[in-house]
């Protein structure tokens, strides 16, 4: 469906971001329509269906710890959920790193896991602490280092660092050098230290769709390309949209592109593949971290957390490297990590994003402004924190910030309230 001629708010892109500030702005009674080129909504939550089974773009989580989760109806969602830790491979074999709060029994195994002696064990654990207890304030007004500081200052040790923090935080940050701001890692461990991990059981996309579903009918136009904008306009294929304001929210490299001078970019990257097992060789659902060395930084049996993902019970694996790799390359090593032969592993599919989630390096550039005067707004995770909280966060930020011009916009001058 093409876009009217007139609208109140356009926004384009219809990734969290967009789909944040386009609900808000509906629900405050505004004519808000959503724009975006693909097919889906979403943006780089994109979800397909390969020979039955359920396959994200990349491996991606939804995570409870962030505040703007909130904004979701998880019982819809159907979440299935991953235990809190991982498994470390130790020259003794695999070894679980878990939450004692939520899995007791584990404790056992996570006291005698390969991280350390129990003065290391006990500064994880205050780290831990502080991130997940002090206020965000106190967090952000810390002296600010690299995240690879910062943990060697809290004491956390060699062996911890690199057997299961670099590997672990490498998957989240999409960085293996740890060069990320340590005020954006307090953020993201605060995050896992009051917050559970899952996946929808419809997959990431259906996170997106949730959102979507809450616009009103005909004000979301998909498979739609927008060439130029400006504060009071949108121009497409098929005409030009006037509007009171104008949003942003595609991601950094099409933001820039319609946006010059906006300094938005992307550069962290990830490739998953995608196995099949016949069974799952685990007996919980924990993310298994690869070795020092190794392409691997961490592989999954996904659907051990969310059995929806699987059509037939068998066993899907997620393992990713933030190189390219070919499948080739990586087999061996995803075999060698859940304790099964190169042979029994099926490939699927393998994806390689890039652009997969903007640099969060010091100093932490945090809440970038949102209202570019003139009624031109922008908004994603490039605005705030690289994650789903920041992409949804910005969103909501930029949507007061439109409600503010527009009610004042249609303010009454004094004196001439009639």
């Amino acid at each position: 469906m093409t876009l009217p001629s007139r609208a109140e708010v356009v926004v384009v892109g219809a990734g969290l971001a967009g789909l944040s500030a386009a609900t808000r702005l509906a629900a405050a009674g505004r004519d808000v329509h959503l724009v975006d080129a693909a097919g889906h909504v979403g943006g780089r939550l994109t979800t397909t269906r390969v020979d039955g089974f359920t396959v994200d773009r990349g491996f991606q989580v939804l995570n409870t710890g962030y505040p703007r989760v909130a904004d979701l109806d998880l019982d819809a969602l159907d979440m299935g959920w991953f235990w809190t830790g991982a498994v470390v491979q130790g020259d003794s074999g695999p070894h679980r790193v878990v939450d004692p709060r939520q899995h007791l029994g584990a404790l056992l195994d996570t006291v005698r896991a390969p991280i350390g002696g129990l003065p290391r064990k006990a500064a994880l654990a205050a780290f831990s602490a502080r991130a997940g207890y002090l206020p965000v304030s106190r967090l952000l007004a810390a002296p600010e280092r690299t995240a690879e500081e910062a943990l060697r200052a809290a004491g956390v040790g060699e062996q911890a660092l690199e057997t299961f923090l670099r590997p672990f935080l490498s998957g989240v940050l999409l960085e293996d050098r740890l060069t990320t701001s340590s005020r954006y890692l307090d953020l993201v461990w605060r995050s896992l230290v009051r917050g559970r991990v899952g996946l929808p059981a419809a997959g990431m996309q259906s996170v997106g769709q949730q959102l979507a579903d809450r616009l009103p009918a005909g004000h979301v136009h998909l498979g739609v390309r927008v060439t130029a904008v400006d504060g009071r306009s949108v121009r497409t294929a098929t005409g030009t949209t006037t509007a009171d304001a104008v949003v942003v929210a595609t991601d950094p490299d099409t933001a820039t592109g319609l946006l010059p001078g906006l300094g938005a970019s992307a550069p962290r990257q990830v490739t998953t593949h995608l196995h099949v097992l016949p069974a799952s060789p685990w007996p919980a659902p924990l993310i298994v971290l690869g070795r020092p060395g190794g392409h691997l930084v961490n592989t999954v049996v996904v659907s051990d957390a969310q059995p929806a993902y699987s059509p037939d019970r068998r066993a899907l694996v997620a393992s990713s490297t933030l190189q390219p790799t070919r499948e080739a390359d990586v087999r061996a090593e995803i075999a060698r990590a859940h304790g099964v032969g190169p042979g029994d592993l099926d490939h699927l599919t393998s994806v390689t994003v890039t652009g997969a989630q903007p640099a969060a390096t010091v100093p932490l550039q945090h809440r970038r402004p949102v209202d570019l005067g003139e009624g031109l707004f922008v908004c994603g995770d490039h605005r705030d924190t690289p994650s789903i909280q920041g992409a949804m966060a910005s969103g909501a930020r930029t949507a007061r910030a439109v409600l503010r011009r527009l009610t004042a916009s249609t303010a009454p001058v004094p004196g001439n309230e009639g």
